[in-house]
C-alpha cells in the first residue's frame, strides 16, 4: 500500500505542473480558432470561384478526406500520448528533432506577420467608429483625380465611370477604399528595398494585438482556454449577421452563383487539385506545430480521433459559409456599379481592406456593418495567434524542462511577445505590406510541406507503423481505424509528395499588383524558406555524430531508435511496453503491483505475464 503512495503525488504533481486543458470543449474550441483563420475568409471563397465554382468542392472534400483529417489526427494523436511540444514528441525517433525545430521556425514567421495583418483590422475596426466610414468619398486629401466613389451621387462621376470603361486601356477607376487603403492607410512605397518611415498608427495597433494576444496567453492554456470560449464562436455569430444582411440585397443571387456555378471541366485541371491540396493542407495548420502543442495538454485517454473529425469538417464548413457571406455582397456591388462579378472579386488583404469595405459603405448605417466585420477579422486571427505563440512558448519550456523556467512561463511568453512585437515593426513601415506578402508565400508554404512529408515517414516507417498503432490502442482503447492505418502509410505521402511537386512545377515568381518584386527579395524569401527546412538535415547529422556505435550503420541505428524517456508523461499511463523494467531485487514491488488501486483491470493483466519471467516478456515485447 505503501509503495503506491509517491506514484500519486507524482502523478499529481507532474499533469499539476504543466497543466492541461479545463475540460474538453477548450480543446475543441481552441483548435477550431487555431484551424478557423483569416484564410477561411479570404483564400477559400476566391479560390473556389477561380477553380471552377462548385465544381471546386469536390476536390476541395476529397482532399480533406484523404489528406487533412489524417494528417490531423496523426499530429493530435502524437502530442496526446507524449504529452510533449513540437520539440519533446521527437524521442520517439531523436533524429528528427530537427522537424521540431522547423515547425518553431515556420510559427515564428506566421507569428510575426500575421499579427500585423490583426493590428490592420484592429486600425480598420477603430477607424470604423465613426458616422461616415472615411473611404466613402473622393473628397479626401489623399484622393487623386481617378478617385470615382459610388456614393458621389453628381451626375459627372457617373458618365466619367462610363467613359472610363471604353478608355480602360488609359485610365483605371481607382475606388476610394482602393486609395485609402494604399494612400493613406500603408502610404506605400514605390519598392520593397525602399522602407520609408513607420507608420504610427498601425505601431500602435500592432502594440494593442501584442498586449492582447499576451494577456490571454499569461497563464497559458489556462486562460487562453477561457478566452476561446468568446474568439472561437462570435465569429459565427458575425458571420451569420453577414450573411443574412449579404443575401437580402438585390445582386446577392448573382454573386453566390458566381461562387457555385459549377464548371465541370475544370475538374480534369491539375492546377484546381494542387490548389484544393494545399487549401486543405495550409488552412488546417498541420506541420506548425501547433497541433502537436495543443494535444499535449489533453488528458491521456482522451478521444482525439473524434476530435480531428470535428474540428476538420467545421474548418471546412466555415469556409465554405464565409464564402456565402463575402460573394452575396460582392455581387450587390457588382450590380451597384454594372460590372460583372469577375472585376469587383479579390482575395487576400485586397478582399479584406479594400472590396469589402466598400461594398460595405452601399449599405445604411454602414459604420455598424464594418465594424462587425473587422471584429470578426480581429477574433478569427486571435485564435491562429494565440496557438502559434503558444507553440513557441510550451516548445521552450518543454524543452529546458527545469522547475524554474516551468514557474517562470509567464516571462517566456512575455519575452517571445516582446521579440515578436519588434521583428515586426518593419512590417509597418511604408513597404511593410511588400514584406508581408513576401513572408507569406515563401516562409510558410513549400516547408510546410517538406517537413508533413518527412513526418509522416519518420512516425510511420522508421518508428514503425505497427509501434504507433499500439500506442494509439493503449491510448484511445481501440487501434486507428484501416481507413487512417492505409491513409497514413501510403495516400497521405502521396498527396504530400504530389503538393510538393505541383508547388515547383506551378512557381511564380511573386507580384504585387502591378508592382514586381526584385530578385534580391526573392532570394530573401527562399532563404526563409530553406531556413526551416535546413533544421532536419542539419539536427540529423549532429544526432549521428553525437551517437555511440563504431560504423555509420550502428550510429544511425542508435540515432533513430526510441529514447527511454519516450511514451506516456504520466507513469500510470506506462503500461505495456512502457512499464518500467524492474531488477531481481524489487520482486516484492511486483507481487503488489496488481494491488494498487489506481490500475485498471487490464493494465493488471497487461503486468501478469511480466511477473514469472520479467526479463524475457520484456525482450519479446521490443522486438515487436
Amino acid at each position: 500500500q505503501n509503495g503506491a503512495v509517491p506514484g500519486e503525488q507524482g502523478k499529481q504533481e507532474k499533469s499539476v505542473k504543466r497543466g492541461n486543458w479545463g475540460n474538453q470543449i477548450e480543446f475543441v474550441l481552441t483548435s477550431v480558432g487555431y484551424a478557423v483563420g483569416l484564410g477561411n475568409v479570404w483564400r477559400f471563397p476566391y479560390l473556389c470561384y477561380r477553380n471552377g465554382g462548385g465544381a471546386f468542392m469536390f476536390p476541395y472534400f476529397i482532399m480533406l478526406v484523404f489528406c487533412g483529417i489524417p494528417l490531423f489526427f496523426m499530429e493530435l494523436s502524437f502530442g496526446q500520448f507524449a504529452s510533449q511540444g513540437c520539440l519533446g514528441v521527437w524521442r520517439v525517433s531523436p533524429m528528427f528533432k530537427g522537424v521540431g525545430y522547423g515547425m518553431m521556425v515556420v510559427s515564428t514567421y506566421i507569428g510575426i506577420y500575421y499579427n500585423v495583418v490583426i493590428c490592420i483590422a484592429f486600425y480598420y475596426f477603430f477607424v470604423s467608429m465613426t458616422r461616415t466610414l472615411p473611404w466613402a468619398y473622393c473628397s479626401n486629401p489623399w484622393n487623386t483625380p481617378d478617385c470615382v466613389g459610388m456614393l458621389d451621387s453628381n451626375l459627372s462621376s457617373r458618365v466619367a465611370l462610363n467613359i472610363t470603361q471604353l478608355l480602360n486601356s488609359t485610365q483605371k477607376r481607382t475606388s476610394p477604399s482602393e486609395e485609402y487603403w494604399r494612400r493613406y492607410v500603408l502610404n506605400l512605397s514605390d519598392d520593397i528595398g525602399n522602407l520609408g518611415e513607420v507608420r504610427l498608427p498601425l505601431l500602435g495597433c500592432l502594440g494593442v494585438s501584442w498586449v492582447v494576444v499576451f494577456l490571454c496567453l499569461i497563464k497559458g492554456v489556462k486562460s487562453s482556454g477561457k478566452v476561446v470560449y468568446f474568439t472561437a464562436t462570435f465569429p459565427y455569430v458575425v458571420l451569420t449577421i453577414l450573411f443574412v444582411r449579404g443575401i437580402t440585397l438585390e445582386g446577392a443571387v448573382t454573386g453566390i452563383m458566381y461562387y457555385l456555378t459549377p464548371q465541370w471541366d475544370k475538374i480534369l485541371n491539375a492546377k484546381v487539385w494542387g490548389d484544393a491540396a494545399s487549401q486543405i493542407f495550409y488552412s488546417l495548420g498541420c506541420a506548425w506545430g501547433g497541433l502537436i502543442t495543443m494535444a499535449s495538454y489533453n488528458k491521456f485517454h482522451n478521444n482525439c480521433y473524434r476530435d480531428s473529425i470535428i474540428i476538420s469538417i467545421t474548418n471546412c464548413a466555415t469556409s465554405v459559409y464565409a464564402g456565402f457571406v463575402i460573394f452575396s455582397i460582392l455581387g450587390f456591388m457588382a450590380k451597384h456599379l454594372d460590372v460583372d462579378v469577375s472585376k469587383v472579386a479579390d482575395h487576400g488583404p485586397g478582399l479584406a481592406f479594400v472590396a469589402y469595405p466598400e461594398a460595405l459603405t452601399l449599405l445604411p448605417i454602414s459604420p455598424l456593418w464594418s465594424i462587425l466585420f473587422f471584429f470578426m477579422l480581429i477574433l478569427l486571427g486571435l485564435g491562429t495567434q494565440f496557438c502559434l505563440l503558444e507553440t513557441l512558448v510550451t516548445a521552450i519550456v518543454d524543452e529546458v524542462g527545469n522547475e524554474w523556467i516551468i514557474r517562470k512561463k509567464t516571462f517566456v511568453t512575455l519575452g517571445v511577445a516582446l521579440a515578436g512585437f519588434l521583428l515586426g515593426v518593419p512590417l509597418t513601415t511604408q513597404a511593410g505590406i511588400y514584406w508581408l506578402l513576401l513572408m507569406d508565400n515563401y516562409a510558410a508554404s513549400f516547408s510546410l510541406v517538406v517537413i508533413s512529408c518527412i513526418m509522416c515517414v519518420a512516425i510511420m516507417y522508421i518508428y514503425g507503423h505497427r509501434n504507433y498503432f499500439k500506442d494509439i490502442e493503449m491510448m484511445l482503447g481501440f487501434p486507428p481505424p484501416l481507413f487512417f492505418q492505409i491513409c497514413w502509410r501510403f495516400i497521405s505521402p502521396a498527396i504530400i509528395f504530389f503538393i510538393l511537386v505541383f508547388t515547383v512545377i506551378q512557381y511564380r515568381p511573386i507580384s504585387y499588383n502591378e508592382y514586381v518584386y526584385p530578385a534580391w527579395a526573392i532570394s530573401i524569401g527562399f532563404l526563409m524558406a530553406l531556413s526551416s527546412v535546413i533544421c532536419i538535415p542539419i539536427y540529423a547529422i549532429y544526432k549521428v555524430c553525437r551517437s555511440e556505435g563504431d560504423t555509420l550503420l550502428e550510429r544511425l541505428k542508435n540515432a533513430t531508435k526510441a529514447s527511454k524517456d519516450w511514451g506516456p508523461a504520466l507513469p500510470e499511463h506506462r503500461s505495456g511496453r512502457y512499464a518500467p523494467v524492474f531488477s531481481p531485487s524489487t520482486e516484492s514491488h511486483l507481487e503488489v503491483q496488481p494491488l494498487q488501486p489506481e490500475k485498471g483491470q487490464n493494465e493488471a493483466v497487461a503486468a501478469s505475464p511480466m511477473q514469472g519471467s520479467n526479463g524475457s516478456a520484456h525482450s519479446q515485447d521490443s522486438r515487436l
